[in-house]
């Protein structure tokens, strides 16, 4: 992609609760809401901000595997349930794995760039319809099933331990899992800022040490992380609306309370072959620095990030991917602070995927919605400073193992 042809904003973003195990509310053993439920929450969350659906021109769901998950498909049909005003509008879903969320976004953008004013854009996700060992084989569609024939019970659990394993092997076990806890550690103590993050209600006293404490078991999981690594089961959506500059007119909306899309980036790996380097993120490599290339500014120049840690790995390797640490020193560079709330680079500050939650489909416009609270001033606890030196924010949002990678740069508006 080349420099954007007009100018795009994201406006009046919307998160339900990430509901799942971790939230005192929830109750697997009793009646919880379907995707109906979420898909109307986060629809009209947004549409309470832009006066109305009168001002929407079409709609975008992302979603993943509604169709295993609750036996539904054709999501785009659902959008006019949000409101009577939505009827007739065109609307479209689309399906990128846990990547499904970003894809909505791209497909909105590019719809703004291809004439519409105002998008609305959801990503849903609820998958706490089955356990999680039946659960983790409809979410090992996300990579190749035929793989998947011959691979562990807990497919990506195992994928994702295989890297940390990898990673090991080069640079030590105790040193990569001193960076993996203190991951951990940052995503609960981000979590526990936002009122709606699934780790909310979590008062472990020392995070950080338990996660250390607590040695991966191939006998009970996989071999080379642990539970607490990994991000958890979560039901829940996100909208937010993409506007071009008539949208913000149509939608009464100050462009101090947006944000601009200033670059962005998809990329894609071949899904049936093994990553090049166990140790290497290399299609988010190419997304995020492409969208950066996009957007004219350089990793130095973002107050935050939004990264898909599905695993702890998954965040170290992708600090390494970005450039904030060379090959192995990912993991020392998080376990020093860098990545705190108050550190070099604030990441994923209301707990990203293993904090605030992993509703796989929503994940991508949950980091979308995260950037726009921030770059605005609106994440009351989990607020950061944001410096007018650093106006920047990026987000990545991860289909299968480094597979699809959705990247997107905003900027605040000074």
């Amino acid at each position: 992609m080349k420099k954007m042809q007009k100018k795009i904003y994201m406006a009046a973003g919307y998160n339900t609760i990430s509901m799942g195990t971790g939230r005192k509310e929830f109750n697997p053993k009793k009646e919880r809401p379907g995707l109906e439920y979420y898909i109307t929450e986060a629809g009209r969350g947004t549409l309470a901000q832009i006066n109305g659906a009168v001002n929407v021109d079409e709609s975008v769901i992302g979603n993943f595997m509604a169709s295993r998950f609750n036996n539904q498909g054709h999501l785009a049909g659902f959008i006019p349930m949000i409101d009577e005003g939505l009827k007739f509008k065109p609307s479209i879903r689309v399906e990128a794995a846990c990547a499904s969320g970003g894809m909505a976004l791209i497909t909105g953008i590019k719809n703004v760039l291809a004439g519409a004013d105002t998008v609305l854009t959801i990503g849903v996700e609820v998958q706490n319809t089955m356990k999680a060992i039946y659960g983790a084989d409809v979410l090992a569609g996300a990579g190749w099933y035929k793989k998947r024939k011959e691979g562990h019970a807990y497919f990506f659990p195992d994928q994702f331990g295989k890297r940390a394993g990898a990673y090991f092997d080069k640079y030590g076990k105790d040193y990569t899992r001193k960076g993996l806890s203190r991951w951990y550690a940052n995503a609960i103590e981000n979590a526990r800022l936002c009122p709606t993050a699934q780790e909310y209600h979590n008062t472990n006293p020392d995070p950080e040490s338990t996660c250390f404490k607590m040695e991966p078991n191939g006998k009970s999981f996989v071999d080379y992380l642990n539970v607490l690594d990994c991000s958890k089961v979560s039901d829940a959506a996100s909208a937010i609306a993409i506007l071009s500059e008539t949208g913000l007119i149509k939608c009464g909306i100050d462009r101090k309370d947006a944000v601009e899309v200033v670059g962005f980036a998809t990329s894609e790996r071949n899904i049936t072959l093994e990553p090049s380097d166990l140790t290497v993120m290399e299609t988010i490599k190419d997304a995020a620095h492409k969208a950066l290339a996009n957007a004219g500014v350089s990793i130095h120049d973002l107050a935050t990030i939004e990264t898909h840690d599905c695993f702890t790995i998954a965040g170290i390797l992708s600090v390494e991917a970005l450039g904030f640490a060379k090959p192995g020193e990912g993991a020392d560079f998080v376990f020093k602070g860098n990545t705190a709330r108050n550190g070099l680079i604030p990441i994923n500050t209301t707990g990203g995927l293993i904090g605030w939650g992993h509703p796989t489909g929503g994940t991508g416009v949950h980091q979308a919605v995260t950037i726009w609270e921030q770059l605005t001033g609106r994440t009351g606890e989990a607020q950061i400073e944001i410096s007018e030196k650093k106006p920047y924010g990026l987000s990545i949002n991860m289909g299968g193992d480094d597979v699809s990678v959705v990247t997107i740069v905003y900027k605040k508006e000074l």
